[in-house]
């Protein structure tokens, strides 16, 4: 896939070799291609697949985010990881009715790969804050049954920090300025790829 653009590298645990992004893209895409009927080649096998990661599979349509679906801490192989989110987000995110084949052909599609969660120590907004890097940190925020996450590349939409945090507690079901010692907050980072437009050939 000529035109996959790795769009970050804040993370290589050192499993992931230099062409994991294709692979793992055409992973994805050839995964809901074949839950929607539509005939495709076998993706390689390779043995750096069958290694724990924890991954997000993301769709967006014109711009516009289709489906998000992944895992915060690896429970299984990569490869299961990658193909059971790309169905999820394709056909069982709440928010979006399932993905149809006609809309399928103009569907981009983008995989993360996330780095062990790390948690952190804070005492207040100010002090949570000054421990994350927009543009660099997804953040994960769980209270109680509460939880909610936003990858890196939510900054791109919501680049001041307390814009940033106060939609993330929103997500989570909490109040914007929620605050507990309670709250127990993780960073991490993710190494992405994503198909820049619909793979040449396809409808747009």
């Amino acid at each position: 896939m000529s035109d996959m653009q790795q769009t970050s590298q804040e993370h290589r645990s050192g499993q992931l070799p230099e062409n994991a992004g294709p692979v793992l893209l055409e992973l994805a895409r050839t995964s809901i291609a074949a839950a929607l009927g539509q005939t495709t080649a076998p993706v390689p096998v390779a043995n750096w697949l069958r290694e724990p990661a924890a991954s997000f599979v993301t769709l967006n349509q014109r711009g516009a985010l289709r489906g998000c679906i992944g895992s915060l801490i690896a429970h299984r192989p990569l490869g299961e990881d990658i193909r059971a989110n790309a169905l999820a987000a394709a056909f069982h995110d709440p928010r979006f009715p399932p993905v149809s084949t006609t809309e399928w052909l103009s569907v981009q599609v983008e995989v993360s790969v996330l780095s062990p969660l790390e948690r952190l120590t804070v005492r207040n907004e100010v002090d949570l804050i000054a421990q994350i890097q927009p543009g660099r940190h997804g953040l994960l925020l769980r209270y109680g049954a509460y939880q909610g996450t936003f990858l890196p590349q939510v900054w791109e939409e919501l680049p001041e920090p307390k814009q940033f945090l106060s939609q993330l507690k929103r997500k989570a079901g909490l109040p914007p300025d929620f605050w507990s010692l309670e709250l127990e907050v993780y960073r991490y980072h993710v190494e992405k790829w994503r198909e820049p437009q619909a793979p040449a050939g396809k409808a747009t």
